[in-house]
């Protein structure tokens, strides 16, 4: 029999740039947390960030389970360098940081926050959650007493995963009231109401973006307006816990949010 020869394995700059793309890209919302970085009194600087298992599930789901392989080592102030190496293009790529313990009681828990934390670090080098510190700074309501946020803080629509076009329409509830949307034909999945909070959500900051780009409004406007006719009615101010009765309030509330912001632009625009 001929002899089979090993060919090479072409790897073009697109696949890898396909590939940096997919690491890059940002996290769903539910996967992205906030912590207060500084409190002063009922209100605190958000600090976004992913867990360590976020990073990995990314890992894996770009590269595969045995595409990348991670290494650690135990520093003498106690803080971990991570050795990262991924297989990009057909080659191994290895990118290093290192990460502090935390200040944790429990000894173990403080020497995994520094492992979690090296990796972390370690991915932001080939762009895995890079652009979570490139977020502008956000001052949200917070409660000293329960330690959490009042609200759930908003992201600019660069740190929003992509969804198709068609989902960045918000649904018109049936007594949503005159409408001063440019006229086109609605799809059945345009009037489709979003199915829990996290959509509802995600489909109000799409609907906003393209209100700031108009000039309508300015960011976080809509959404503070929405939380807060939420609360008025008891469902309270996270749109992200809000259920069917909450979700048809928005719609509602973002036709009328809408209405009145146009009325304010076009007032502007005549003085």
């Amino acid at each position: 029999m001929p002899e089979v020869m090993n060919l090479p394995v072409v790897v073009s700059d697109a696949d890898i740039k396909t590939v940096t793309h997919a690491l890059s890209a940002p996290f769903d919302l539910k996967e992205v947390k906030f912590k207060p970085q500084v409190v002063q009194g009922n209100r605190a600087l958000a600090l976004a960030y992913v867990d360590a298992r976020v990073i990995q599930d990314r890992l894996d789901d770009v590269l595969g389970v045995e595409g990348w392989q991670d290494e650690y080592e135990v520093l003498p102030d106690n803080s971990v360098l991570c050795r990262l190496r991924l297989k990009i293009g057909g080659e191994w790529v290895t990118k290093m940081d290192v990460g502090g313990p935390s200040e944790q009681p429990d000894g173990g828990d403080r020497m995994k926050a520094a492992f979690s934390d090296a990796l972390k670090r370690a991915a932001v080098k080939f762009g895995v959650g890079r652009y979570l510190y490139r977020l502008p700074s956000q001052w949200v309501d917070y409660d000293p007493v329960k330690r959490q946020f009042r609200g759930t803080p908003n992201l600019p629509p660069f740190a929003l995963p992509k969804r198709p076009a068609k989902a960045a329409a918000l649904p018109a509830a049936e007594d949503a009231g005159p409408k001063t949307l440019p006229v086109r034909k609605p799809s059945a999945t345009a009037h489709k109401m979003p199915a829990n909070g996290e959509e509802l959500r995600q489909r109000l900051l799409d609907y906003e973006a393209k209100l700031v780009e108009e000039g309508v409004c300015e960011k976080g406007d809509l959404l503070r307006h929405i939380a807060e006719a939420g609360e008025k009615a008891g469902f309270g101010p996270d749109l992200l816990a809000w259920t069917k009765p909450g979700i048809s309030l928005a719609a509602k509330e973002t036709r009328v949010f809408e209405n009145q912001a146009r009325r304010r632009s076009d007032t502007r625009a005549v003085a």
